[in-house]
């Protein structure tokens, strides 16, 4: 069955080229940045009804050599029949045309990557006539990118490292360096590697851990919004924890700036992922107050209270905060 991760292991490689060069420096092998790279049809059906198609196929035109054909195949178990798939795609494609063909095939997991690097041989008695042997590509040897400045550079990579790690103990970190990340990119970008990671990780804990933290987080600069100040110029020092039993760890420095609507939605949602109940009538009163101040002082005691109360007592020597 095809699924959201299968799709995307493979068609990263088309919407985003720039991908290649990091990968095959993993794969030790040496493909110049400036190589020019076309996304050409995957149908390799011969004429009798029997249809065939790679999942992805590019020709490479590196600016130090020949061009080549490269197939990529994204595979999430093991199959006995691509044994002679992979060496029908690699021999019709060489036919085809007259190309030198590299197969690439991607990993989610150690098992699958063991298997798939094969080699896989067509021949008996002793004679071997063809040896299929692909590159691969998974979670031991892919790089796994959880810094910030990394990813913001090499976003391509840091998104293909999160499908590729997605079931690794550090997808959390991964997720958060590349969310943190779409802050220095443009809106166009950001948008393609928010959408991509949301569909292909699907409803995986991953998938739910992505959109986690673009809920918390607004990608787009210069909205003014409270996530957007609070969680990615500094105002806001720790992080989200665990589900409704986690904490908020921080303080907010300073006036956070954003529209009223922002704000009480934050104030909301942190009480709620530090367990701290709220009354509606509470409730209602948080989402229905329109003066800024208030609501950043209200947020500032979300981080420490112990109770929903908490946000609205009087301190010592001041009357109650306006509402």
């Amino acid at each position: 069955m095809v699924t959201s991760a299968h799709e995307g292991s493979h068609r990263i490689f088309q919407e985003r080229p720039e991908i290649l060069a990091p990968v095959f420096g993993v794969l030790g092998i040496a493909l110049p940045e400036k190589a020019t790279v076309d996304a050409i049809t995957t149908d390799v059906t011969e004429t009798r009804p029997l249809e065939r198609r790679v999942d992805t196929l590019l020709q490479v035109g590196p600016s130090d050599g020949d061009p080549f054909l490269l197939a990529i195949e994204a595979q999430g178990r093991r199959d006995a029949d691509k044994a002679s798939s992979w060496a029908y795609y690699v021999a019709h494609l060489r036919a085809k045309y007259d190309l030198p063909v590299l197969l690439l095939v991607v990993c989610q997991d150690r098992a699958t990557a063991k298997w798939a690097v094969g080699p896989f041989d067509c021949g008996t008695r002793g004679w071997t006539t063809q040896r299929t042997s692909p590159l691969v590509i998974g979670p031991d040897n892919l790089p796994v990118i959880t810094d910030r400045r990394t990813a913001a550079e090499n976003p391509a990579m840091a998104a293909f490292s999160a499908l590729t790690h997605a079931r690794s103990p550090d997808i959390d970190a991964i997720l958060e360096a590349l969310g943190r990340a779409l802050q220095s990119m443009d809106e166009k970008s950001a948008e393609y590697y928010n959408e991509f990671l949301d569909v292909n990780l699907g409803r995986t804990p991953a998938g739910d851990k992505w959109r986690e933290i673009l809920s918390f987080v607004t990608y787009f600069p210069g909205r003014g919004t409270v996530r957007e100040t609070a969680y990615l110029e500094g105002k806001v020092e720790g992080k989200v924890e665990g589900k409704a039993e986690g904490k908020v760890e921080g303080k907010v420095e300073g006036k956070v700036e954003g529209r009223v609507e922002d704000r009480a939605e934050l104030i909301l949602r942190v009480l709620e992922k530090r367990g701290i109940g709220v009354p509606e009538d509470a409730r209602q009163l948080i989402s229905s107050c329109t003066d800024l101040d208030t609501l950043t002082l209200w947020f500032d005691r979300a981080l420490t209270a112990t109770s929903g109360e908490d946000l609205f007592a009087e301190e010592p020597g001041a009357g109650q905060a306006p509402v």
